[in-house]
């Protein structure tokens, strides 16, 4: 009888504690979990929450409903010491106040339009132009400036946030009501998975993507120069001036943009190129190899002095290599003080200006149709 009632007992604390792991978001083992706290208003008053995911192995990624911002990710060295690989700021305010797309959602379409303009079913829409003469990154007020609502949501393996936004018909000049979904899961095998969605009631274009600048050296500890990058992409979209894509599906072979094999980001940096020129250095889309629409590897990148390693995997035809010429001096998180080409992105996506170019992937959304995208951000140590 008293064995009887022991095991009870014990039966009965475990499943306490285990209904307990679930209400605070804990998988049960580990470090894992997700918790959510405040992290200041915008100028309008809406409330903003900064979510903190953690996997088993303390791989920890902090992502904020302003702008879906993936605001610090640390992960292990070669000695399994954390550092935060992305750049950022430490309050809300710093984000406020302007910054260059640090870990932000960009769209409705990433990346440039040329003019602002396109036309889609016979009729003009004239965009807000926010780079020049072009539309950059969604406009003036695109999704890296939006208060997405976030909720956890239940994940296969590892922790995930769901953010969703709604993007009104006109919004920034494009056609049709938005309503876009971008799921970030934290998994046990150290990678941050991105999935985005969207539908719409009238055709329109979209292109969704994350624009984290990353230094696997850890954020501000100097250049990102020495990291040695293979890109999966026997071509590259050459631009003019403006840095709006020609049309042409250039070959890297003979060009300092062929990184088929692991080359230093530095090593051909500086050449007398024009398309070096026109972009200050690599601010490029590359149209990936392989099928697009099935999951595949687009980029490994490794950083010599910890050893660590990072690779994209996408759905994506194309992924803009973009290493911080633009950035110009300013204190990120900690005081650390970022500076140009201390960070570098790899914004997987639809090609720019692909409204204009009939020869690149479709970037239209039909009415009824559901886009869906997977990018998956994989991290070692060697």
């Amino acid at each position: 009888m008293k064995l009887r009632r022991a095991i009870s007992a014990a039966a009965l604390c475990a499943g306490l504690a285990l209904l307990c792991a679930f209400s605070l978001g804990f998988s049960g083992k580990g470090k894992a979990g997700l918790k959510k706290e405040d992290f200041g208003k915008t100028a309008d008053g809406q409330n903003v929450e900064l979510y903190t995911l953690t996997n088993d192995s303390g791989v920890e990624a902090r992502i904020t409903n302003y702008g879906g911002i993936v605001v610090s990710l640390k992960t292990p060295d070669r000695n399994g010491k954390l550092d935060d690989i992305v750049l950022g700021f430490d309050n809300l305010d710093e984000y406020l106040k302007g910054h260059p797309f640090f870990g932000a959602i960009a769209g409705r379409y990433a990346n440039r339009i040329g003019k602002g303009r396109f036309t889609l079913n016979g009729v003009e829409y004239k965009l807000a132009v926010n780079n020049g003469e072009n539309h950059l990154h969604g406009g003036v007020k695109g999704f890296d400036k939006a208060v997405w609502k976030a909720r956890q949501v239940p994940a296969k393996d590892g922790v995930a946030l769901e953010l969703t936004h709604f993007s009104k018909d006109g919004d920034e000049g494009y056609p049709g009501n938005l309503s876009v979904k971008v799921v970030y899961t934290l998994t046990g095998r150290n990678e941050l998975k991105i999935d985005y969605s969207a539908t719409t009631d009238k055709d329109t274009v979209i292109n969704l993507t994350n624009h984290s600048y990353f230094n696997l050296a850890g954020q501000g500890n100097g250049d990102i120069l020495n990291h040695q990058v293979m890109i999966n992409a026997d071509r590259f979209t050459p631009v003019d001036s403006g840095l709006i894509p020609t049309g042409e599906l250039r070959s890297v072979k003979g060009t300092p943009f062929d990184f088929t094999t692991p080359t230093a980001i530095g090593a051909r940096v500086n050449q007398d190129d024009e398309q070096l020129n026109f972009g200050k250095g690599y601010d490029h889309n590359f149209a990936l190899n392989g099928q697009a629409g099935t999951l595949r590897q687009a980029v490994k990148v490794s950083e010599p002095t910890t050893g660590r390693v990072m690779e994209v995997w996408t759905t994506e035809p194309g992924v803009q290599f973009y290493i911080g010429n633009f950035l110009t001096e300013r204190a990120g998180k900690g005081g650390k003080v970022y500076d140009k080409r201390s960070g570098f992105c790899f914004e997987t996506q639809h090609f720019p200006d692909s409204p204009n170019k009939p020869n690149f992937p479709s970037a239209v959304l039909k009415k009824g149709g559901r886009y869906l995208t997977t990018t998956v951000f994989k991290f070692s140590a060697q």
